[in-house]
């Protein structure tokens, strides 16, 4: 009985949540059901073609279909491994780039103009090439994601670096402390929120590098599976294959935030780039 009771008080003794301080719980789930509702009503309404615009009834049909066909899980697959290791690579050449650059004034000089300069190429311009340099299948995919999530991760890290306190970084200097132990003791510290702030940023852009290299060519793949309904007019089965994009989208950012929950509890998110 003891433990029963030590349950309920646990329970009873656990803080509600007040939707006058926090109203989002409500407003979000609302207004999607509200623009879903109208877009549902509002199709036939107007007479518009399904072929056009479909009900969000008939995605969730083709939704259904797709999730069902273990030929999806194989496109699905393809397009999570490509964004992963995309994102990795990207993350780890912007890493040790971003921290040369910030740490190192003649690499900085030296190297920053052409980054600059690669920076302002669209980067959905490069899919044709690295299609030819790299062929068809998964590494050209990588190659793009890779480079689209390099850039938002680059910029946070050497923002990061730069923003440690010159207090404390002086205070270290007079106890004796070399550049490694200041490197570790507060350049790090002060960077890491905007360190998971670029991977925030770069984990959607991998995705989005993925889907449009295989836009460019694949043979698997969601955007290879986008391509493939686009060509049978099949309007309802490319929004169910958004909505699974979108899904993935959302799943790889809230990873990250709970991470960044969890590691940098004390940051400011208003103060960090791209949160």
């Amino acid at each position: 009985m003891r433990p029963l009771k030590t349950k309920r008080r646990l329970i009873a003794k656990r803080p509600r949540v007040d939707l006058r301080e926090r109203p989002e719980l409500l407003l979000v789930p609302a207004v999607f059901v509200i623009v879903v509702l109208a877009w549902e009503f509002a199709v036939p309404a107007f007479g518009i073609d399904d072929y056009v615009l479909p009900r969000p009834s008939q995605i969730l049909d083709a939704l259904r279909t797709q999730l069902a066909d273990p030929l999806f899980w194989g496109h699905l697959r393809v397009t999570v491994l490509e964004s992963l290791y995309g994102f990795l690579l990207g993350v780890g050449a912007a890493l040790v780039l971003g921290t040369a650059i910030s740490q190192v004034r003649l690499i900085e000089r030296t190297f920053m103009p052409y980054v600059v300069a690669f920076q302002t190429v669209p980067k959905v311009a490069l899919a044709p090439l690295f299609v030819v340099w790299f062929g068809f299948g998964m590494t050209s995919k990588v190659v793009m994601a890779a480079v689209i999530s390099f850039f938002p991760m680059l910029v946070n890290v050497i923002e990061g670096l730069r923003s440690a306190d010159a207090d404390r970084i002086q205070m270290l200097t007079v106890f004796g402390a070399g550049p490694f132990q200041i490197f570790r003791m507060v350049r790090l510290p002060s960077a890491l929120p905007f360190i998971f702030a670029g991977l925030d940023i770069g984990i959607v852009f991998s995705i989005l590098g993925a889907v449009v290299g295989e836009f460019i060519g694949a043979k698997e793949g969601l955007g290879y599976l986008l391509l493939q309904t686009n060509y049978n007019f099949d309007i309802a089965g490319m929004f169910a294959v958004l909505v699974v994009l979108s899904v993935l989208g959302l799943i790889a950012h809230s990873v990250v935030r709970f991470a960044q929950r969890r590691v940098t509890f004390w940051a400011e998110e208003s103060r960090v780039m791209g949160a």
